[in-house]
């Protein structure tokens, strides 16, 4: 799992003042909502970035840079240890069994793998740094319209208190 992490501490604190509101089940959900949509442009640009991936493979069981591009998902976690919102590239449903994926083509290690028909191994290389390097640029931006997003939740609290 790769994962692109912004800082908790508000957030908790946030998720405690929307538990103690008679509304708090509708806030959270509406700030998680606003959270995945202020990430919307960092998915976009990690999924472009992997689709612009070449490729020369098989096209049996479906293309790799699809599979990880359908993989690519903004969350965001109000509460626990792990609080915080992060766009992740999640491992499963890869074709050809290919595990961790996502994790093997953004290496520049890249990954080996059996030639097919054959009784040979290949090293190969994916796109290196094609989810790290395509976000870094607007880490601000996207940090901005989170706390921009958990800002207008706690306006939404104190105007109905």
């Amino acid at each position: 799992m790769i994962e692109y992490r912004v800082d908790a501490s508000d957030l908790q604190r946030l998720t405690r003042a929307l538990r103690s509101h008679e509304d708090g089940k509708a806030l959270r959900r509406g700030l998680t909502k606003e959270i995945r949509g202020a990430l919307a442009p960092a998915v976009a640009e990690a999924k472009s970035a992997i689709l612009g991936m070449s490729s020369s493979g098989l096209s049996e069981g479906g293309s790799l840079r699809t599979a990880i591009a359908r993989q690519i998902k903004a969350e965001a976690r109000l509460s626990g240890r792990s609080a915080g919102a992060r766009v992740k590239a999640k491992k499963r449903g890869m074709p050809r069994g290919f595990a961790n994926a996502p994790k093997r083509t953004n290496r520049a290690a890249g990954w080996r793998h059996p030639v097919y028909g054959r009784d040979a191994w290949v090293q190969q290389l994916g796109k290196p740094g094609w989810f790290d390097d395509s976000m870094q640029g607007n880490r601000a931006a996207y940090r901005a319209a989170v706390i921009q997003a958990m800002g207008n939740v706690a306006r939404q609290i104190t105007r109905r208190v």
